[in-house]
């Protein structure tokens, strides 16, 4: 048997940016991405604290040290532009595979969504 489990988690970044006529995706600065383990075109949970609202899209690279956090296409109707959020993407593992597992968890500046 197989259970989902936290892989990667970005926790509290600011939305910099919303764009809706961009084709789908939430553009993320690459630092965080790599300090998160979360690659391009990895599934991404969003969940808004601003507004309660949870989608789902995939990763984008975004450019190094900007801080960016870009929701792309329909996802920009979920957020505004300052919204807080959460970033979380899954692994299946086995349990015992599970039992001894440790996600990488970053917790970048809050106003800069910066690394530190």
């Amino acid at each position: 048997m197989y259970i989902h489990v936290v892989k990667s988690k970005i926790h509290r970044v600011k939305v910099t940016g919303a764009d809706l006529n961009y084709i789908g995706s939430i553009t993320i600065d690459e630092d965080l991405m790599d300090a998160a383990n979360i690659i391009i075109g990895e599934k991404v949970q969003i969940v808004n604290n601003n507004n309660g609202e949870r989608l789902e899209t995939y990763a984008i690279a975004g450019p190094r040290g900007s801080g960016e956090i870009t929701l792309n296409g329909a996802a920009a109707r979920k957020v505004a532009v300052g919204d807080v959020l959460i970033l979380i993407c899954y692994a299946m593992l086995s349990q015992k595979e599970a039992e001894n597992f440790s996600p990488a968890i970053v917790f970048p500046n809050e106003e800069t969504n910066l690394l530190e």
